[in-house]
Parts: structure tokens; C-alpha cells; sequence
């Protein structure tokens, strides 16, 4: 499993459930559209009235869970710092998050729409459809990515 790799399982998911922290320490969940690019960053939108926005703009650190729904048991983990994009790298990610939906630009008119990059930290990726199973840990910045085996496999 390469990085190259992962960007190929991750583009086939239009979907990933975003964790982020609320207002009072406590996590909260969501299903989003993604889009992904070649260096991993994944691209959402959300409005400002959701839940997400102030999390993110108060605490950048989130994660998502992207995979395992109806295609096997190979799923990613993936923990990273948002950022809400503004002009000109705006622009450039909308391009990247409407290929992947291109009903995107018709929720530009939505009021308080806005876009999100998440950049990686860490990102593991698991296929428990093989035996022994396989794991692929990520780090940004990481060349060669680590192979752990499962703290406790399970059929």
C-alpha cells in the first residue's frame, strides 16, 4: 500500500463521517461529501449554521472515517488540521471538490456555504478482507509508511 495507493481507495469514496469537537470538549459526528487531492487533503463544504463550522474554526484538529460501507472491510482513519478556504486557494480546491461532485457549484447560492481543506497528520488504512489482515500506517512528512499488525484481529 502506497501513498499513490491510498489516493486511488480514497477518490473511489465520495463520503467520510468528519469527527470534530464541540463546544464543551464533547465529540460530534458527521456524514460529508469529500473530494480528495494527490497529497491527501480531503475538500467538504458545509454552511455556517451547521455544527461543524464553529467547531473547526475554534479547534482545526478533526478526523474522518472514510470507507467500509457496502465494499468489504477496508476502511481509512485519517486525522488532520481543517482550514476554511478563502481566495486564491479557494478557487483551485472548489475545482478539485466539483469534479468529485459536480452539483457543488449549484450549493454556491446556498447562504453561509463554505469550504473546507483538511491536511494530513496521520492516516491509516485497513483491510481486514485479507488474512492476515493489513494495516498501513501514514505520517505526513514519512516516507516509507509502517506496517502494524492488528492489536486484536478479529474474523
Amino acid at each position: 500500500m502506497t501513498e499513490a495507493d491510498l489516493f486511488a481507495f480514497l477518490t473511489k469514496h465520495r463520503l467520510g463521517v468528519l469527527g470534530t469537537i464541540g463546544p464543551a470538549g464533547a465529540p460530534q459526528s458527521a456524514l460529508v461529501g469529500i473530494a480528495v487531492t494527490p497529497q491527501l487533503e480531503i475538500v467538504f463544504d458545509t454552511v455556517k449554521s451547521s455544527r461543524k463550522y464553529p467547531n473547526l474554526i475554534a479547534r482545526p484538529a478533526c478526523s474522518f472515517v472514510i470507507g467500509g460501507w457496502g465494499t468489504g472491510e477496508q476502511t481509512v482513519q485519517y486525522e488532520g488540521q481543517a482550514e476554511e478556504l478563502k481566495s486564491p486557494e479557494l478557487e483551485k480546491y472548489q475545482a478539485i471538490y466539483f469534479q468529485a461532485w459536480p452539483d457543488g457549484p449549484v450549493r454556491m447560492s446556498w447562504p453561509g456555504i463554505v469550504y473546507f481543506v483538511v491536511r494530513p497528520s496521520w492516516i491509516r488504512y485497513s483491510d481486514f478482507d485479507q488474512n492476515p489482515p493489513l494495516i498501513r500506517e501514514f505520517t505526513v512528512g514519512q516516507t516509507d509508511p509502517k506496517d502494524t499488525p492488528p492489536a486484536n484481529p478479529q474474523p
